[in-house]
């Protein structure tokens, strides 16, 4: 008896809603990928993943900032909220915060 299994895309290459059936069928990508691609995927989620900082020089926070000033952070790119504290700290060079 052989069953016949549906296709995983349509004839366009959508993905269909996955069943309990076709998870029962995937196996671990250790068992499927090249060893050497396997290692590989493995070192790039050890090098995305950030450790704790030794010393915290930064505490997290959330704070909420007006839509143009966001908007002109961002717009330089990655970094921007560095920028945004070394504003702030070059504002509290001539003024006091209260």
């Amino acid at each position: 008896m052989t069953s016949k299994r549906v296709p995983l895309t349509d004839a366009s290459g959508d993905v269909r809603e996955l069943t309990s059936s076709d998870l029962r069928r995937f196996k671990p990508a250790a068992q499927v990928l090249d060893p050497k691609l396997y290692e590989g995927l493995l070192d790039l989620n050890a090098q995305a993943r950030r450790g704790r900082q030794k010393a915290p020089t930064k505490l997290p926070t959330t704070i909420r900032l007006s839509p143009d000033v966001m908007a002109a952070f961002k717009a330089t790119g990655a970094g921007w909220q560095t920028r945004i504290d070394n504003a702030l700290k070059d504002w509290l060079k001539t003024h006091s915060p209260v």
